[in-house]
C-alpha cells in the first residue's frame, strides 16, 4: 500500500477516535455544570455558554502558533502533542469540584488542542497533488462519523457510569489515538531550508505570502461557511419542537435529523473531493455553496420534521464539498514551508465562525423566529460564493511557489 493511502486509513481511525471522544461529553455538559453546584437557570445558561465557547476562543488564538511550529518540527509531532495534552486535560475534567475549574480546563483544552488541523496538514503535505481532494474529503468523514456516534455513546455511558467516568473514558480514547499515530503514521518531512528559517515574525510571513491572493480571501470563506452553519445548527432541536409540539421524542427526532446530515456528508465528501481533483477545488466549492444555499431555503417553510430531515440530507451532500475543498485549495496554492501555519489560520477562521454563528443566530432567532435563520444562511452562502468567485484568484501551485520564492529573495 502506498504511504499516503496507509496514512489516510490510520488518520481516518485516529480522527474518528478523537472526535468521538470529544463529542462524548457534549450531551451532558450542562448537566455536569449543574452537578457542580450551579442551580439557578440563568447562571446555568451563562456558564454553559462560557464552558462551550471557551475552547473555541483559545483554539482560535493558538491554532496558528501550533501550525507555524509544525512547519519547523513536522506534523506528526503536533499530532502527538495534541493527543497527549488533550488526554491529560480531559482526565482532569473528571476530578473538578467547581465550574470555575471546569471552565479553566476548557480554556486549556483549546490551547493544547489541534489534532484535526495537524492531521489535515500531514495528509495534505504527504499526499500526491492529484489525490489531495479525495484524501482530505475522506479524512473529514472520520471526524464526522465520530461526531455522529459520540453523543449517542456518551449519553449511554453517562447513564450507566456517571458523568465523571465519561471524561476518563474519553481520555482513554485519546491515548488510543496517540498510540495509533505513534506506531502507524509515517511522515515524509523535510526541514525548512536556511533561507526559510530566516523568515521570522507574522509580518514577514505575510509579506512573503503577499502574492498569494487567495490566502486572505479563503480565510473569509472558511469563516462564513462556519458562521452560516453554526447560526442554524444549535437551534435545530428547538425548531423540531416547534414543528412537532405534541411529539414526546423531540430529542430523538432532532438527533436523527442531525445524523442524517452527517451521513450525507460522509457519503459525498470523498466523491466531491475526487471531483475537485479532476475539475478544480474552486469549482466544486462554488457548486457546493450554491447547493447548500438552495437546500437552506425550503427548511424555512417545512411543516413537519420529516420534510426537514429530507432537506438536511440534501444540505449534508453539499456540506461534504465545503471545508475539504477549502483545505485542498490551501494545499494546492500555498508553499509547503508555510502550509502548517496557513492551516492553523484557517482553523482560527473556522473557530471564529463557530463562536459568532450561535450568538448571532440566537439573537436573530429570538427576534424574528428560527425560520428566518435559514433564509439568512441562504444569503450568507450566496454572498460567500460571490466572494469566492471574484476574490479568490485562479492561481496554480507552481505560480504561487515561484512568487513566494521571488518574494523571499
Amino acid at each position: 500500500m502506498q504511504l499516503w493511502k496507509r496514512n489516510l486509513v490510520v488518520l481516518w481511525f485516529a480522527n474518528f477516535t478523537v472526535m468521538m471522544g470529544m463529542s462524548l461529553v457534549m450531551p451532558f455538559l450542562p448537566l455536569y455544570i449543574g452537578d457542580l453546584g450551579i442551580t439557578d437557570p440563568q447562571d446555568l445558561t451563562r456558564w454553559a455558554g462560557l464552558v462551550f465557547s471557551g475552547t473555541f476562543m483559545t483554539s482560535a488564538i493558538f491554532a496558528p502558533i501550533w501550525g507555524a511550529l509544525s512547519d519547523r518540527t513536522g506534523r506528526k509531532v503536533m499530532l502527538l502533542r495534541s493527543a497527549v495534552g488533550m488526554s491529560i486535560v480531559m482526565a482532569l475534567m473528571g476530578f473538578v469540584t467547581s465550574v470555575e475549574q471546569l471552565f479553566s480546563l476548557r480554556l486549556a483544552m483549546g490551547i493544547i488542542s489541534g489534532f484535526i488541523p495537524a492531521a489535515i496538514a500531514l495528509m495534505a503535505t504527504n499526499t500526491p497533488k492529484e489525490h489531495v481532494g479525495y484524501a482530505l474529503g475522506t479524512l473529514q468523514t472520520g471526524a464526522v462519523s465520530g461526531q455522529i456516534i459520540g453523543p449517542l455513546v456518551g449519553g449511554v455511558l453517562a447513564h450507566f457510569l456517571g458523568f465523571r467516568s465519561v471524561f476518563w473514558f474519553t481520555a482513554g480514547l485519546l491515548i488510543c489515538a496517540t498510540i495509533i499515530v505513534t506506531v502507524f503514521v509515517k511522515e515524509e518531512f523535510k526541514k525548512p531550508e536556511p533561507a526559510a528559517k530566516k523568515i521570522k515574525g507574522e509580518r514577514k510571513h505575510f509579506e512573503m505570502l503577499g502574492h498569494l491572493k487567495m490566502v486572505w480571501p479563503v480565510l473569509i470563506v472558511s469563516f462564513l461557511i462556519s458562521f452560516s452553519m453554526m447560526m442554524v445548527d444549535p437551534m435545530m432541536s428547538i425548531y423540531v419542537s416547534q414543528l412537532a409540539p405534541s411529539a414526546e421524542n423531540v430529542a430523538l427526532i432532532a438527533g436523527l435529523i442531525t445524523a442524517c446530515t452527517g451521513i450525507a456528508n460522509i457519503i459525498f465528501s470523498p466523491r466531491l473531493g475526487k471531483l475537485g481533483d479532476r475539475i478544480g477545488y474552486k469549482k466544486v466549492l462554488l457548486i457546493a455553496m450554491c447547493g447548500a444555499a438552495l437546500f437552506y431555503i425550503p427548511q424555512a417553510f417545512v411543516t413537519s420534521p420529516w420534510q426537514l430531515m429530507l432537506c438536511r440530507f440534501g444540505l449534508g451532500m453539499c456540506i461534504g464539498g465545503l471545508l475539504p475543498q477549502v483545505n485542498s485549495l490551501i494545499r494546492s496554492r500555498v508553499p509547503t514551508e508555510v502550509q502548517g501555519r496557513m492551516f492553523g489560520y484557517n482553523t482560527s477562521a473556522m473557530f471564529l465562525g463557530n463562536l459568532c454563528g450561535p450568538n448571532v443566530g440566537g439573537f436573530i432567532g429570538g427576534v424574528f423566529g428560527i425560520s428566518s435563520l435559514f433564509l439568512i444562511a441562504t444569503c450568507t452562502m450566496l454572498g460567500n460564493a460571490l466572494w469566492l468567485k471574484f476574490a479568490v484568484k485562479d492561481t496554480d501551485h507552481s505560480t504561487a511557489t515561484s512568487e513566494a520564492t521571488e518574494r523571499r529573495a
